[in-house]
């Protein structure tokens, strides 16, 4: 009996962690033939700008040269309407009656399950093959979803996946960055770049504020925001009360969190894509490298001034000697209109009547967080610690 695997999505773009997952798929449950099928409507989510259907049809194509067995189908982009994975189903039992079919699926879509169209009708047409990344607290939740599940008739498959995932979300913001490659397979990125897709081929310099509001919107975590926009307003503030440019202002309290949305292991890729050569510090904590990273694509990718870049670079740390921009943007991003801690009132107020003394209270408190955290201290935070009191 020929055993088929089936795995759907919106290959938007199509990335490594799909297609090394694929791959492991093949090997793990023994099959005969793997279908790529990429979505034609999503009827879960609405499908993310930066690519045509032909487009995602293409790089998925590309994508799957070289891996044994692959084969891509368009069975739901010629099907009108929404792609519900139950038709595709039928389709596909119908025309292999006597195969054995296996549904791959990651584990977000596997505890959803029940709140597809016709479950038990999936249930009964194929395997759920789930991919498994052993993650802290899934192991838990996948396992009782699989008894749940079995307890109502499915047939479900775990199946390891070693690979690192990266969401489209976050390569679409790596090829905004120029970084993606490491995560696409061969020709794909090239594919990317030629036609212009996910703006890739778009000059992001010398962009008017709106202009670079709306691109920087598009590129942050819906919860930061409101953050960003209030770092951005209170630097104009703080600009125009100590003599500032305030366009500059502006501008890197627009940026300081461009790249803030990009998780600890996509940092150390940005940065090893830009040539960064990293500290000790700077290595154990990357959770710190988005003020680095986020600088450097203000100067790359926006063309943004070296007091711009500086400011950028140095909000999450200070340094000794500060520029009257980077403390601006070292305090707004403390103050700015949406945080809330304790003792936040006095340091805000003084943001308005002593610029120093209001980094100063900044750097003792990240000092405080720090030790009761139990985390490391970067060498820069006590560095510009030191000279400020010494100001004083």
């Amino acid at each position: 009996m020929e055993r088929i695997g089936i795995y759907g999505g919106t290959y938007n773009p199509p990335h490594i962690g799909h297609l090394r997952a694929a791959e492991h798929a093949v090997e793990a449950l023994a099959l005969d033939r793997l279908l790529l099928i990429p979505t034609g409507v999503s009827p879960h989510k609405e499908m993310a700008a930066g690519a045509g259907t032909a487009d995602r049809l293409r790089m998925l194509e590309l994508s799957a040269k070289g891996i044994e067995k692959a084969q891509v189908s368009d069975i739901e982009i010629r099907r009108e309407g929404r792609s519900f994975t139950v038709d595709t189903l039928r389709a596909i039992r119908t025309e292999h009656p006597d195969s054995e079919l296996y549904l791959l699926m990651g584990t977000d879509m596997f505890t959803s399950f029940m709140t597809w169209r016709e479950p038990e009708t999936i249930m009964k047409l194929a395997t759920l093959a789930v991919f498994c990344r052993g993650e802290k607290g899934e192991t838990g939740k996948i396992e009782a979803q699989k008894r749940s599940l079995e307890s109502l008739g499915a047939r479900v498959a775990l199946v390891e996946n070693p690979v690192t995932a990266i969401s489209s979300t976050d390569l679409r913001r790596m090829l905004v960055f120029g970084c993606a490659d490491p995560f696409l397979m061969p020709g794909v990125g090239d594919y990317i770049r030629e036609h212009g897709l996910y703006g890739t081929g778009k000059d992001r310099k010398n962009l008017s504020m709106e202009e670079l509001e709306n691109e920087v919107v598009s590129l942050l975590n819906p919860n930061r925001v409101a953050h960003v926009l209030g770092c951005r307003d209170c630097a104009i503030e703080l600009a125009k009360l100590y003599g500032e440019n305030e366009v500059d202002a502006a501008r890197a309290g627009l940026l300081h969190d461009i790249t803030k949305a990009i998780d600890g292991p996509l940092q150390l890729t940005l940065c090893a894509e830009y040539g960064i050569v990293l500290d000790t510090f700077s290595r154990s904590f990357p959770k710190t490298l988005h003020a680095l990273t986020g600088s450097l694509v203000a100067q790359r990718i926006f063309g943004e001034n070296e007091h711009v870049v500086g400011a950028i670079c140095h909000h999450t740390t200070g340094r000794a000697n500060m520029t009257l921009l980077e403390k601006i943007i070292y305090i707004a991003d403390y103050v700015e209109r949406n945080r809330d801690f304790p003792g936040l009132e006095e340091m805000r107020a003084m943001a308005y009547t002593d610029l120093d003394r209001a980094v100063l209270m900044g750097l003792e408190s990240a000092v405080a967080h720090v030790k009761r955290q139990g985390q490391g201290l970067a060498p820069a935070t006590m560095e510009a610690l030191e000279f400020l009191k010494a100001k004083a």
